[in-house]
């Protein structure tokens, strides 16, 4: 019986990339499947957006391939780049036509553009069609650039941090546009941003960019499971063993927070010989996972486990 495999929407295949003698990318490799909401993650610099940029065909990659719907992003086309909706901090719109304007170009540019979609979510968002681009605000362009995107019914969205830059309040209105614009779509998102609670709120997986290469990639609730925040103390003042599970150690007025990773009942008892105590286990938010995960260099050999254990489970 032969097994027939679903094309993953998104892949990254071993991919490098350097500017001059600086390597950004180094063999970094994911995939992305239909309808999954995919958070890549990395500190500033880490080249999350030179990769965005190789999978849009916008970069050539120095070795390896990136393929979006099965086509290699050297080789796309207008149809390709038709099913591949594309936003970014800048929101590159038109800024002298008004909304109603913009919504004509559109629809006489782009096939299959919504364009009462589009007039529907203006008007859930107040926004008015005599409005002129240059007159919205930051968070107002941010929405209607998500909005254009999403009329043309791409299969996959690619999101490089659209939200910077913008308050709480603006974020929010943006993330609440988008999940309702997504909801039911089965869209597939790969969706890059610094804001951490913005990501929890709609990610099905996590990515983290780290030296090149994903240093996790699973589930956000798998990653959850495995990484456990302590309070670790000893009668002594002694700092914690240096185990290979410690992710982080860090002095508190009151001992060490530890971050362990698949903490078992050996590690943990290990962690309480000579008068030592530890609190029980807490569940860390993502942002705190992401401390935990890329503040050290030496962590990257760590953190394997994740990146294996979420392919065991694919």
């Amino acid at each position: 019986m032969q097994v027939v495999t679903q094309t993953p929407a998104i892949e990254f295949d071993n991919v490098y990339r350097h500017f001059d003698e600086e390597e950004v990318l180094r063999g970094l490799s994911f995939q992305v499947q239909e309808g999954e909401i995919f958070a890549f993650l990395g500190r500033n610099g880490t080249g999350k957006t030179t990769a965005l940029r190789i999978l849009m065909g916008r970069l050539a990659a120095h070795h390896g391939e990136t393929r979006a719907l099965g086509k290699p992003s050297s080789r796309f086309g207008p149809a390709d780049r038709a099913q591949i909706g594309y936003v970014t901090e800048g929101h590159q719109l038109l800024p002298e036509l008004d909304l109603k304007s913009t919504l004509a170009f559109e629809a006489g540019t782009r096939r299959n553009f919504q364009r009462r979609f589009a007039e529907e979510a203006f008007g859930r968002l107040g926004l008015k069609l005599n409005k002129n681009i240059f007159k919205l605000s930051r968070g107002q362009r941010a929405q209607v650039s998500l909005i254009l995107t999403v009329a043309s019914g791409p299969r996959v969205l690619v999101l490089d941090d659209p939200a910077l830059g913008l308050d709480v309040v603006l974020r929010r209105e943006f993330l609440d546009a988008m999940i309702d614009f997504l909801s039911g779509q089965g869209t597939t998102v790969l969706f890059s941003s610094h804001i951490l609670t913005d990501v929890e709120r709609i990610a099905d997986r996590v990515g983290i960019l780290h030296a090149g290469r994903l240093c996790v990639d699973a589930p956000l609730a798998e990653l959850k499971q495995r990484v456990r925040l302590f309070e670790w103390q000893h009668r002594n003042g002694a700092e914690p063993p240096a185990l290979p599970e410690v992710l982080r150690s860090e002095r508190t007025p009151s001992g060490f927070a530890v971050s362990l990773l698949d903490p078992t009942p050996e590690i943990l008892q290990r962690l309480t010989v000579d008068g030592a105590r530890l609190s029980e286990g807490t569940t860390p938010t993502l942002e705190e996972l992401f401390l935990h995960l890329t503040i050290d260099e030496r962590h990257t050999g760590l953190l394997s486990p994740l990146h294996a254990a979420s392919e065991s489970h694919a």
